[in-house]
């Protein structure tokens, strides 16, 4: 393991170099010392203490980058940020190479629905991070990374300001999608029509009691591999049905997902990952037609990825039927927030009414990496633009497809 430490006293003259207004500001009355770590060993017992915070995001949690962490195997730059003996921040980033350029980005950060970066009460306390502390973490990651790019970061969280909000930043093309649970089950149903929701429950239990029933299945220990594998299955086949690239198809990726189904917190509340379904009695005994797989964290429930098998009972919506299961389960169980995650669906807009506008922060580190983040930002209004077209947005996406079935599993952003 190897860490790198600079301390804001020692980079005044840096500082003047990287951020101009940096030598117009007062000195600051505290040091920021930050660490870069190689491994995240050294680091546990800090990390879990930080994220027990429920508004530091899971997807920041040891657990979930351990299982990124080590399938992926890329190089790590985990950033701790300390004011004396207190730990302010633990920021994890895994470095990706790609045309040259070498990116730090939150580990696991493309399959993230919500980054936030794990940050103490103490130091949140402070407001945004200054200028000099900005350039604190640019310097030790001097060498190790071109550009910092953070994805996926709300700048306000239930309430919460971000720190990182003083970072160059640009709206990201998908928002996230949520519902937030009330003082009862109707009153929460009521921010999304009420009655249509229960009209469409009893219509859809109707038909499935027609034959045979049905029960909601939450996956014990020994189920939920089978199930996320089942998942992968079902997954597959409606992105070729759907002329779209397998976004699972990766083995490493369908590796890291195995590892957090058996993360449990030590509440015995929380789940890095766990399994959910509707399973058919009856004429179609035994069939799995909707899964879906969810996270919880406090009172913030995710829904990370879902499918369904339309080969019988279609007409019965399985897939928001579960839904609707999970929701009132959750509901009788304290969660505060139901949240279906990033990307603009119809079926999430028809159970949400909150919407989370995410950006894309950066930090150069170096002069190729203030190219690389101009460029990354352009390409961010690109997509913007793109998906504002649903045509062209359909074309591209059928392009993508035919090129991922006729190349090989590749990472995507590991390789010049």
């Amino acid at each position: 393991m190897q860490t790198q430490t600079r301390d804001i006293a020692s980079i005044t003259a840096a500082a003047g170099e990287q951020i101009a207004s940096i030598e117009m500001e007062p000195a600051p009355t505290v040091h920021l010392q930050v660490d870069i770590f190689d491994s995240m060993a050294p680091l546990e017992a800090e990390w879990r203490a930080l994220e027990q915070d429920d508004l530091n995001s899971l997807h920041q949690s040891y657990d979930w980058c351990a299982a990124w962490a080590e399938n992926f195997k890329r190089p790590l730059a985990i950033v701790r940020g300390s004011i004396g003996n207190h730990v302010a921040f633990i920021l994890p980033l895994e470095i990706i190479r790609s045309h040259g350029i070498r990116r730090a980005e939150f580990i696991g950060g493309h399959h993230n629905n919500i980054n936030t970066g794990l940050f103490s009460a103490l130091f949140l306390a402070d407001g945004p991070l200054t200028s000099v502390q900005v350039n604190a973490i640019s310097a030790a990651l001097r060498g190790k990374a071109d550009v910092v790019i953070l994805r996926n970061i709300p700048l306000e969280w239930r309430g919460r300001k971000s720190p990182l909000a003083s970072l160059t930043m640009i709206e990201n093309q998908n928002r996230a999608f949520q519902l937030p649970f009330l003082d009862s089950f109707e009153a929460s149903l009521k921010q999304v029509n009420a009655k249509r929701r229960r009209k469409k429950f009893k219509h859809q239990s109707r038909l499935l009691d027609a034959r045979g029933g049905y029960e909601y299945l939450i996956a014990g220990p020994d189920q939920q591999d089978a199930l996320l594998d089942l998942f992968f299955r079902q997954k597959a086949t409606r992105f070729k049905d759907a002329g779209l690239p397998d976004a699972f198809k990766d083995a490493r990726i369908k590796a890291a997902l195995h590892a957090m189904l058996h993360r449990r917190h030590s509440d015995g509340i929380g789940a890095t990952l766990q399994m959910h379904a509707l399973q058919l009695k009856g004429e179609h005994e035994g069939h799995i037609p909707a899964i879906a797989a969810l996270s919880r964290k406090g009172g913030h429930v995710i829904c990370q990825f879902a499918s369904i098998d339309e080969a019988v009972v279609a007409d019965a919506s399985p897939g928001e039927l579960l839904f609707w299961l999970m929701i009132e389960r959750l509901h009788r169980e304290g969660v505060a927030l139901f949240d279906f995650g990033i990307g603009d669906q119809t079926y999430k807009r028809s159970w949400c009414p909150m919407e989370t506008v995410q950006h894309d922060l950066f930090l150069p580190v170096s002069g190729v990496g203030r190219l690389a983040a101009m460029a990354s930002r352009s390409m961010t209004r690109t997509k913007v633009a793109i998906k504002s077209n649903r045509r062209l947005y359909s074309l591209i996406q059928q392009l993508r497809a035919r090129h991922a079935a006729g190349a090989p599993a590749a990472d995507g952003g590991d390789t010049d």
